[in-house]
């Protein structure tokens, strides 16, 4: 295992670390009896494994059902100086209710502190607001840190660019939950403002969140020979000395494996990625055409500005993962979610576009008058049964 300063936490953060979220008996609040021995023998030998691996980073949430109270049966068990234990708690405009959330969350966990606190979901200038004011949530997480339950904290986010780098702007925050891969690099400037600020970075779900890695097509494929798509991604992720760790959710133990492959290659990142790269945006550009490639967000506006509430810059990106790398079942996946995600994914579908005038929105955009066709298209492309994310599943 390779580690990375995480910032001014001074941790040593191992750049491959085990998220909580896949490996849990349900995503709804259950007593660790309705565990079955299954699935717990199960999550003991992920963490297991992890901690063999060097992967001493376990990062979870209170928002991930059985995740924690699992966690628990088997973290006292490890030696605890040994580990970096993270758990995420959600904003909430009662910041005593965030506290006796956090609460629960150390019960379930059985331990004394959490190395890492983070403020789970920070997606909106509302809860970005709401945390940060005096009596806020972020008040009562110092608190916590000055009684000893906590060491540093900071928060996770699927908010837009701006709602991030004002939430880094507070200086209120050691590290950050984000997210950042090849197919989506839109956040580059909160990691510069972290940097700016010795913040930690983590990269959220770079294998699933970054294009169903785990099962790509066939194209994608070919395009990241002679590596596998996600040790491509990895790589890219990690050749920035920015990103100090990935969060690889594993299910099984053997899903760290495939990681694994990246880390004898990342000291010659610069000698691997340039020709995988090119192909990559080469193949865009021939399926796609160079002026859109390189123009198609310009002007685009925003959910809030777009009537219907529509998510054009989103949808247009799905498009063109769709038609360019064949990445269709991601794609319908992320579009499914559009209507169903709240501020975790805003906006919705083009479910609606023949009845919407978008003329008013798209003046700034050079494909004015190709969007709404687009949309329609990707709309018949895409359109799938309707999907919810994973925390509102059981």
């Amino acid at each position: 295992m390779q580690y990375r300063r995480f910032g001014r936490t001074e941790l040593q953060m191992p750049v491959f670390s085990c998220g909580g979220m896949r490996y849990q008996y349900s995503w709804r609040d259950e007593e660790v009896g309705a565990v079955t021995q299954a699935s717990q023998d199960n999550l003991e030998r992920t963490i297991h494994r992890a901690v063999e691996l060097g992967i001493n980073h376990i990062e979870t949430a209170r928002g991930y059902g059985t995740s924690e109270v699992q966690l628990g049966r088997i973290l006292p068990k490890l030696p605890r100086d040994q580990l970096i234990i993270q758990t995420k708690v959600s904003p909430q405009p009662n910041a005593k209710d965030f506290r006796e959330t956090f609460e629960q969350s150390l019960a379930n966990l059985q331990l004394d502190y959490v190395d890492l606190l983070g403020l789970h979901g920070i997606n909106t200038p509302e809860i970005l607001e709401n945390s940060v004011r005096p009596g806020g949530c972020l008040d009562i997480a110092h608190q916590l840190q000055a009684q000893g339950k906590v060491r540093h904290i900071g928060f996770s986010t699927h908010g837009p660019k701006d709602v991030i780098l004002d939430a880094i702007a507070t200086n209120q925050f050691d590290y950050v939950n984000l997210h950042w891969y090849y197919i989506n690099q839109q956040n580059w400037p909160a990691i510069l403002a972290s940097a700016e600020r010795d913040m930690g970075v983590f990269i959220i779900s770079p294998s699933n969140k970054g294009g169903l890695l785990y099962k790509p097509s066939q194209t994608l494929l070919d395009l990241c020979s002679p590596f596998s798509p996600m040790v491509f991604n990895d790589l890219f992720c990690l050749s920035h000395p920015q990103i100090h760790t990935l969060s690889l959710g594993a299910a099984h133990p053997k899903d760290f494996d495939e990681h694994l492959k990246t880390l004898p290659l990342i000291e010659q990142a610069a000698q691997y990625l340039p020709p995988i790269i090119e192909r990559l945006e080469d193949e865009a550009i021939e399926i796609l055409g160079e002026e859109w490639v390189k123009n198609w967000q310009k002007g685009l506006p925003a959910p809030s500005e777009t009537p219907g509430n529509i998510n054009i810059p989103v949808i247009l990106w799905l498009r063109n993962l769709a038609i360019s790398y064949d990445m269709v079942e991601y794609a319908q996946m992320r579009y499914n979610l559009l209507g169903n995600g709240g501020h975790w994914f805003p906006g919705n579908n083009a479910a609606q576009i023949k009845e919407l005038d978008l003329r008013s929105c798209l003046v700034q955009s050079p494909y004015k008058s190709d969007i709404p066709k687009l949309l329609l298209d990707t709309h018949h492309m895409l359109e799938k049964i309707e999907v919810k994310r994973l925390s509102q599943q059981e």
